[in-house]
C-alpha cells in the first residue's frame, strides 16, 4: 500500500517538475535562465516557488 502511494507521489512530483521547466522555457520571463536553474537544482521546492512567484511576474 505504501509503495503505491510512493509511486503515485513520485509521479506527481515528476510531472510538476517537467511542467514547470517547460512552462518557464516557453515564457518570456526576463529571469528565465535563473528560474530554470532554481527548478533543476531544487526540484520540488523550485517548481512550487516558480508557480507561486515566477509565473505571477510574467503576467501584466
Amino acid at each position: 500500500m505504501h509503495t503505491s502511494l510512493g509511486y503515485f507521489l513520485s509521479t506527481l512530483w515528476f510531472i510538476l517538475w517537467v511542467v514547470a521547466i517547460f512552462d518557464c522555457a516557453k515564457s518570456d520571463h526576463p529571469n528565465k535562465i535563473g528560474w530554470i536553474v532554481v527548478i533543476i537544482l531544487l526540484p520540488f521546492l523550485g517548481s512550487i516557488l516558480y508557480f507561486i512567484f515566477g509565473r505571477r511576474n510574467t503576467r501584466a
